[in-house]
């Protein structure tokens, strides 16, 4: 899953294996957050545009789960990729 950020070209990438909280695998901003988002679009990975998680996810530590005052947003996002793949109705 990625979030970015449409203005400042802010991109996170997370992962989530249901074994913890998810976690941040890539983010940059400029041409590495383009460059994240062009890889997430040519695998298919659902992309969900919100400056303000973008930016507060940015500041979490490559690898590193994402804090506990993040979940609630980050489970909306995942509930928004679960119903895009048709996983979840």
């Amino acid at each position: 899953m990625s979030v970015k950020s449409v203005n400042s070209k802010l991109a996170v990438a997370l992962e989530y294996d249901r074994k913890g909280a998810p976690r941040v695998v890539a983010k940059g901003k400029g041409a590495l957050g383009e460059k994240i988002v062009e890889v997430a679009k040519a695998n298919d990975v659902p992309i969900e545009e919100n400056e303000v998680l973008a930016g507060a996810l940015s500041n979490v530590e490559l690898g590193d789960e994402i804090p506990p005052e993040l979940y609630r947003a980050v489970a909306e996002v995942l509930v928004f990729v679960l119903r895009l793949s048709g996983h979840r109705r």
